[in-house]
């Protein structure tokens, strides 16, 4: 490794741990790998969290070729089984105050060959063992924080008519700018960043808008907002009024759309990444907040996989507006990958909805939850448009 990208690296995981997780002396640390290729990162965010007064860093690695292996080798009737281990563990670190921080960095068409029926059954199998930690999180329990770093499998899908190291340099770029590693003190701009978005939160949630009315090519949609809804862009607080900042980077601010208010029809102007496959050209039309009809140029099979994960994923869960011009927006970068793409359009969000994001949402029943137009799923997938 270069001595500029380890100290890219160093930098990176300060930002994350200082500005994204503001983890507390004294405070332990979650992170979950998602790819063995995201390894440097993870070694610099625990060496960041101990030099912080971190007592422990844990970690939880995946590995997206034994994904792989699994879908290649494993029996057709063998989807639904779990180690339930996983998910209980990861329960158990929240319920005990630990931050937790995802890294991901994944090859987004990594299951584009395998069998969508198989590829659904796992992810719903994963999701349902999942829904007690992601309710968790969807409460802010804790600090918690996204990120992605560039990949070598990543990087060719994004620029895949130059040579492997020089896609990899070329979307290691892309995400300086975008994270602002090129700035003197990252650290301090985002929270400067947070500052801005706090202001136009607080703007739009005084507002109390009944509705947002979207029009443009393909797109004629109105999407109706609870009463009492909160917006919320930059960072979040836990329940014990600690700020932190969900995801590195991030532009946007969003709110609760009401389940059963939703009507018209949205184009996608961004293709998805779901399950390993890319869903492209898409469009959904709602009537009474659920979707009534779809269609996808590619990967109209697993859209309709996403759709079939459970009831709530016919409805929408957030509605998220991003200024037109952003560091991300003119970089001109697909990214394929939602964390960054998300960041460069105005988004909706199939599934689950964000408690917070309405007044008293976190102490509401799961039946007054509902009732106030907040949806719940076991799924939570952002798309652009």
């Amino acid at each position: 490794m270069s001595s500029d990208l380890e100290e890219k690296l160093k930098q990176y995981a300060d930002l994350i741990v200082e500005a994204g997780l503001n983890l507390q002396p004294g405070q332990r640390l979650l992170i979950v790998a998602h790819s063995l290729d995201v390894a440097p990162l993870v070694r610099q965010a625990a060496a960041s969290a101990y030099r912080g007064g971190c007592p422990l860093v844990s970690v939880k690695w995946h590995d997206e070729k034994l994904e792989k292996i699994r879908y290649q080798n494993a029996g057709r009737d063998s989807f639904e089984e779990f180690s339930a281990w996983e998910a209980e563990g990861a329960v158990k670190h929240i319920e005990r105050g630990d931050a937790y921080l995802a890294i991901y960095g994944k090859n987004p068409e990594l299951l584009k060959d395998e069998d969508p029926e198989l590829v659904a059954t796992a992810y719903k199998t994963n999701a349902k063992h999942y829904k007690p930690f992601a309710d968790h999180i969807m409460k802010n329990s804790v600090q918690w924080t996204i990120v992605c770093p560039p990949t070598l499998d990543w990087a060719t899908k994004v620029f895949p008519n130059e040579a492997p190291q020089d896609a990899l340099n070329h979307l290691w770029e892309a995400v300086t700018k975008a994270c602002r590693l090129d700035q003197p003190d990252p650290v301090q701009f985002w929270k400067q960043q947070v500052h801005h978005l706090g202001k136009r939160k607080n703007y739009l949630t005084e507002k109390q808008y009944t509705a947002l009315q979207f029009t443009g090519p393909g797109t004629n949609l109105k999407v109706g907002l609870v009463d009492n809804h909160i917006w919320f862009g930059g960072s979040n607080k836990t329940s014990a009024g600690i700020s932190f900042s969900p995801n590195i980077p991030t532009e946007e601010v969003c709110t609760m759309p009401h389940k059963d208010k939703v009507e018209g029809t949205v184009a996608a102007t961004k293709p998805l990444s779901f399950g390993g496959n890319l869903i492209e050209n898409f469009s959904l039309t709602f009537a009474e907040g659920k979707v009534v009809d779809f269609q996808a140029e590619k990967g109209e099979g697993t859209l309709r996989k996403l759709l079939e994960t459970d009831e709530g994923a016919n409805y929408l869960g957030e509605v998220a507006l991003v200024p037109h011009k952003t560091p991300i927006s003119e970089l001109g970068t697909l990214f394929l990958n939602t964390l960054y793409d998300e960041n460069a359009s105005n988004h909706l969000a199939l599934g689950k909805a964000y408690r917070d994001m309405i007044e008293g949402g976190e102490e509401m029943s799961d039946e007054a939850f509902a009732a106030a137009g907040g949806n719940d799923s076991l799924t939570h997938d952002d798309f652009m448009f």
